[in-house]
């Protein structure tokens, strides 16, 4: 998603290439559609049936491609940030929309959720909100509590929320 196959595991060098591709207009979403591209080309896809997961920066753009109508079945949120520039409008939200959230993710806190709540009903969106009392930012991934402690972060793994949430995302997949 940075561009140029570029990705870190260095918490100052990761916010650094995630504010650059954010200062590009339109960068997120045309890396976005390109992948959708060759994802919808494979014959072993359907097409209508498509869904978007992820994480931290990857669950944000997964909800603001939701937000701007790009054409999903799914769009599925782990700890990802609930803001956004441009809210979803009546009408515009294809996907199901499943957000994961750990409430005690200081990064992402509790007037996010609000705002992102009465955003999606105010559009009337279909959405699927959970969040984990005792989980923090990056609670699916197993090292976050390692990496959160060597780069002074508020990162720490849960795994009951993890497992949780996954299964959670393993049946609305096979419902919708």
């Amino acid at each position: 998603l940075y561009g140029e196959g570029k990705t870190t595991g260095d918490a100052t060098e990761a916010g650094e290439l995630m504010n650059a591709l954010l200062s590009q207009e339109n960068a997120v979403r045309e890396r976005f559609e390109a992948a959708l591209d060759v994802v919808k080309s494979r014959a072993d896809v359907e097409s209508s049936k498509i869904a978007a997961i992820g994480y931290c920066l990857g669950g944000a753009v997964v909800l603001n491609m939701a937000r701007a109508g790009i054409d999903l079945h799914l769009v599925a949120s782990f700890h990802g940030s609930l803001s956004t520039p441009a809210p979803a409008k009546p009408g515009t939200v294809r996907a199901h929309v499943a957000v994961f959230h750990g409430n005690d993710d200081v990064m992402i806190p509790e007037e996010q959720v609000t705002a992102f709540k009465k955003e999606m009903d105010d559009a009337g969106v279909d959405y699927h909100f959970v969040g984990y009392e005792g989980a923090m930012h990056g609670f699916t991934n197993p090292l976050a509590t390692e990496r959160g402690q060597k780069n002074g972060l508020p990162l720490a793994y849960n795994e009951e929320a993890d497992i949780d949430s996954w299964n959670q995302l393993l049946k609305l997949l096979s419902q919708i």
